[in-house]
């Protein structure tokens, strides 16, 4: 069974273009070409990622947040409460008005605080600024090394400058060393993502983020198993370019370093847009699309690899409109607003103010009558006021 099933994934038709066999792709002592079993290489390079992670974070990272003034906010912990907890993870971290009146009846608490206790409960469970800290110094880190030695490996070959050239001679290109380890070190990083996505700060992108990933790696190990090595160094140094500015731009909005932060905003906007919007599809996806057939007829790897490079499109579209959508506010507020796939911090004052609200909104026809009814007393008390009663003084008649 597993033979057979490892005899049609491998099929030449799926990864080769029509007249090319695996006999044709073997290696020789003079020439190397991609191997699928080298991907296997990557699952300890990303094993030994997320321990470079760790003692970077902990050992490098967060001394420097210290160093730089960075505090995590006190929370107040929520009392232990069985009832309460249990409902909080099996069913909903945001009950409704009818489940609050259930949970205090059960808990012979007042509403308000059981509310209360949710929104200390979901504070409890958001990530600490330093946490956020850690993780934006620890991907910085690693999109600039990635992205310069993109540019170290690709600067002096012929397909950086002229994409024509990543066609030229498929699929029997040579596999050079340098191009191999750039690719295991993409590959190993989005890979350690992906295992250590249960510990990392969870946004309101957070299943756009799974896509993504997995879509890089799908993309990653596909091209490298059907030698599209030249079109994958490029997608990969474009997103790299983008990559290595946003993250340092969530670190001095951390350190509420706030022009620092407005113009690396600015900066990472401009890039991102360009590379994602201009570059990526001009440079990728029109080259895998239209000059790929001057070379050979479609196949299989044809489509499934611009299949796989349109959902990044999508997914760049996506964020695209997120950061349309800041810059705009941006423009209209003279500052950068908060990250819109973070979650706030709540805190008690806001919601005693969003409480005065609904009760304002609820009995807004009483509201209004009481204001109504108050102006209607004091212009008649004003009027009474102003109407002059007559008074006798040596009995002739004077007006007040």
């Amino acid at each position: 069974m597993a033979q057979t099933l490892n005899e049609w994934l491998w099929q030449q038709e799926y990864w080769l273009p029509p007249g090319i066999s695996w006999e044709d792709m073997k290696e020789t002592e003079d020439i190397c070409y991609p191997q699928p079993q080298h991907l296997l290489l990557s699952i300890p390079c990303a094993l030994f990622l997320v321990i470079v992670r760790y003692f970077f974070e902990r050992f490098i990272a967060l001394p420097l947040s210290k160093k730089l003034g960075l505090r995590d906010k006190m929370r107040v912990k929520a009392l232990p409460s069985p009832v309460l907890d249990t409902f909080y993870t099996t069913h909903s971290k945001n009950p409704k008005e009818q489940e609050l009146i259930s949970l205090a009846k059960q808990c012979d608490l007042p509403t308000k605080k059981v509310e209360r206790w949710f929104r200390y409960r979901r504070n409890q469970d958001r990530p600490s600024l330093s946490k956020k800290f850690c993780e934006a110094s620890w991907r910085f880190t690693f999109y600039t090394v990635s992205f310069f030695t993109g540019l170290t490996v690709l600067h002096d070959k012929p397909w950086f400058w002229d994409h024509r050239e990543c066609w030229t001679g498929y699929p029997q290109q040579p596999l050079l060393p340098s191009l191999f380890w750039y690719y295991m070190l993409e590959l190993s990083f989005y890979c350690s993502l992906v295992f250590t996505l249960p510990f990392d700060v969870k946004r309101k992108d957070f299943y756009e983020q799974i896509i993504h990933h997995a879509a890089t790696i799908f993309l990653i190990s596909f091209s490298y198993c059907a030698n599209y090595i030249r079109i994958g160094t490029l997608v990969m140094v474009i997103h790299d370019a983008s990559d290595c500015i946003l993250e340092p731009t969530k670190i001095v909005n951390y350190m509420k370093w706030k022009r620092v932060c407005d113009g690396l905003f600015i900066t990472f906007s401009a890039v991102f847009l360009i590379t994602r919007l201009v570059v990526f599809p001009y440079k990728v996806l029109y080259n895998t699309y239209y000059y790929s057939m001057e070379i050979f007829q479609p196949f299989f790897g044809y489509y499934f690899m611009n299949a796989l490079l349109m959902i990044l499109q999508l997914l760049h579209v996506f964020w695209s409109c997120l950061i349309i959508h800041m810059v705009y506010k941006f423009i209209l507020v003279g500052t950068m607003e908060k990250d819109m796939r973070s979650d706030t911090e709540e805190s008690d004052k806001g919601e005693e103010e969003k409480e005065q609200m609904r009760e304002k909104k609820k009995n807004g026809m009483v509201y209004f009558n009481n204001i109504t009814n108050n102006n209607c007393i004091q212009s008649n008390g004003a009027q009474q006021r102003n109407t002059k009663t007559p008074f006798l003084v040596n009995g002739y008649a004077k007006e007040r």
